[in-house]
């Protein structure tokens, strides 16, 4: 019963409902009204803070977003007391054991701006950025840093949260092992078990997606994009899945300084 509430907690977090300082989008899926109290009561008891560190923020054109279980904790204020504090700032090291090892200035410079802050500094994509969204074709999705095998296209679903979507994961996939119901609500972290990035979540709500391969395994792998390279089946080139950087904002009219042009 706990996993199951858990889970409709989850389902309701997929709201469209701009949360403060242009911070994740989630999408609706029913039950907008629990997330716009909890969104409410985070706001009015939340300080919000950046996610990526001060000295290597997001790219330019980015904002720094916190981590899909860090949402779930603020929307799901009742829930988090319930079941603790989430240690957050207790990750550990994203090279030490893998093997794949760089120095991160290496990393920098191999990577985009937006892969980088993925990866290797665990942020997250805009939902609907990813140009692995609609992706149909058959092929393989690998990591982008160092070509490790992730996903199969024949798991990958149409979720509607505005990530790429798998029902199921590969060995390259690296699962932080969590109890069922904070993976349910919160999700568990995946890494590239090669290299240490940074991918996204997974979250055991899969029976939430009916008619969906993720209805049958249970589990929902929500990844960010960026950290992905798609290569089809039949041989053609290799799409990365690092989306358009967002467009500067336009202020109205009204609120520009006087003479300033429009962007």
């Amino acid at each position: 019963m706990a996993v199951a509430a858990a889970a409709l907690c989850s389902r309701a977090l997929q709201a469209s409902v701009p949360l403060p300082m242009g911070r994740r989008t989630l999408r609706c899926c029913g039950h907008r009204e629990l997330l716009l109290a909890a969104a409410s009561a985070a706001v009015a008891t939340t300080t919000w803070a950046a996610a990526a560190p001060a000295a290597l923020g997001p790219p330019s054109g980015w904002r720094a977003a916190p981590r899909r279980r860090e949402v779930a904790t603020l929307g799901l204020g009742g829930l988090a007391v319930c079941t603790g504090p989430w240690p957050v700032g207790a990750e550990r090291s994203r090279t030490e054991g893998y093997e794949v090892q760089r120095p991160e200035r290496e990393w920098a410079a191999a990577l985009s701006p937006g892969e980088y802050f993925v990866l290797r500094q665990g942020g997250t994509e805009r939902p609907g950025s990813s140009t692995l969204l609609g992706e149909k074709r058959s092929g393989t999705f690998k990591c982008v840093a160092c070509g490790a095998e992730l996903f199969s296209s024949t798991d990958k679903f149409d979720s509607g949260t505005g990530w790429p979507s798998f029902s199921a994961r590969l060995p390259g996939v690296e699962e932080e092992d969590v109890n069922p119901v904070l993976m349910t609500v919160l999700g568990s972290e995946l890494r590239c078990a090669r290299c240490g990035g940074h991918l996204g979540d997974v979250f055991a709500d899969g029976l939430l997606f009916p008619g969906t391969p993720a209805f049958k395994t249970g589990r929902r792998y929500c990844i960010d994009g960026a950290a992905l390279v798609f290569y089809p089946q039949d041989g053609s080139a290799p799409l990365r899945g690092e989306g358009p950087p967002p467009a500067p904002m336009e202020l109205p009219e009204w609120l520009r300084p006087p003479g300033r042009p429009a962007l």
